[in-house]
């Protein structure tokens, strides 16, 4: 088998969509929708909130953030995907590699902690709503979407440069279709196991630790609602808050089963189905779920249509 050392190694072959070459054009198609889809959906909640004064709120301006995660996390991989579907380019240069790792872990973590700040917002909305506005102060949400960016940022830092300084040896090909840390791992010809320990503990502690605190925040949010004494009020609120939960686990559950997990369990097979619902499918339901359907945001954007219409 050839060797590849690391001051050697220039390029990556991206294999995950290699064994369906007879549906290559209808995933194309497939993909292209839905990522099409995912960016104007959620391009039309950055647009309704910026132009809409009524919607400078917390809530809001923490559902702008989770917009732009929203954008960020399948633009880093499904171009690149589409471009191998299409013209079978499957080669993706190292830089190019550590790179979309880099932003894919970002955008990810970043949205994890985002995802607990929210159920918490909600959880002071719902539980504290007349001391909502002194506690979710202007400062404190500043504070709050600062943090989760810089700690995505940080976490990410320190899993891309665990991975990339790293000698490769053998085969170069990436059994998936984008650079994730799984199927890089597997392609070291050192051992990986102290990193390995270090990105499980690192990933454990930051998914643990938001999924605690979005597990208790929708705990209380869900005690409240049962305390309602109109049976119409509950059942929006459960219909919304069931909603937003059933997302939030999708999220939590298949990013906790991808990285948080010894590299020896990879099933390059099952992992690309799992990486698939939060890279693609969640982007495209969050903005569904915590924006479109929202009444506000449609009165924000029928006010903007018509003000395009009125200037046109």
């Amino acid at each position: 088998m050839q060797r590849v050392n690391l001051s050697a190694l220039s390029e990556f072959v991206l294999v995950g969509l290699s064994d369906a070459p007879q549906v290559r054009f209808l995933l194309f198609v497939l993909f292209l929708l839905i990522y099409l889809a995912t960016v104007a959906g959620n391009i039309l909640i950055l647009v309704a909130i910026g132009a809409d004064a009524r919607l400078h709120n917390p809530m809001y301006f923490f559902l702008g953030n989770l917009a732009l995660l929203d954008i960020l996390c399948p633009t880093v991989t499904v171009p690149k995907m589409l471009g191998a579907l299409v013209l079978e380019n499957k080669v993706i240069s190292f830089p190019g590699c550590m790179l979309q790792l880099f932003f894919l872990i970002d955008a990810v973590g970043t949205e994890i902690l985002l995802l607990a700040v929210m159920a918490y917002d909600r959880y002071i909305a719902i539980c504290h709503p007349l001391q909502y506005m002194n506690i979710v102060s202007v400062k404190l949400c500043a504070h709050l979407a600062i943090g989760t960016w810089l700690v995505g940022f940080v976490n990410s830092l320190l899993h891309t440069s665990l991975i990339f300084t790293l000698s490769f040896c053998g085969s170069n090909k990436v059994d998936q279709y984008y650079c994730d840390i799984p199927p890089v791992l597997a392609l070291s010809c050192l051992p990986t196991y102290s990193r390995e320990l270090v990105i499980l503990l690192v990933a454990g502690v930051l998914g643990g630790s938001a999924f605690v605190i979005t597990l208790i925040s929708y705990t209380y949010i869900l005690l409240a609602i049962l305390s309602m004494k109109s049976s119409e009020s509950r059942h929006k609120a459960f219909s919304t808050c069931g909603s937003h939960l059933t997302v939030v686990c999708l999220f939590y559950g298949t990013t906790i089963c991808t990285y948080v997990r010894p590299s020896s369990t990879y099933s390059p097979r099952q992992d690309r189905i799992v990486s698939m619902l939060y890279e693609i499918l969640t982007p495209l339901i969050n903005p569904i779920i915590y924006s479109l359907r929202n009444k506000e945001v449609q009165c924000a954007l029928r006010r903007v249509v018509s003000q395009v219409r009125t200037a046109l």
